[in-house]
């Protein structure tokens, strides 16, 4: 993953935003921001609370280089 990644710049979009550990919990992760330029499959399930999260951690599937954020619909 790494050779994919490189570091935020000004402005990143997440700037400012908390993580939690998981459900229910009040603990931060502390994270490094990077540019948001990979695309990445993950599995997701529908269930999501009042604020639009998912409820259960999304599971990673594999990076996406042959795309670019443009191509993904929102």
């Amino acid at each position: 993953m790494g050779g994919f990644l490189a570091p935020a710049q000004r402005g990143h979009p997440w700037t400012g935003w908390s993580f939690s550990a998981g459900w229910g919990t009040r603990e931060t992760l502390s994270v490094t921001l990077v540019r948001p330029e990979l695309v990445v499959e993950v599995g997701v399930d529908v269930a999501r609370d009042a604020s639009g999260r998912w409820r259960h951690p999304a599971r990673w599937h594999r990076a996406r280089p042959d795309l670019s954020p443009s191509d993904v619909p929102t």
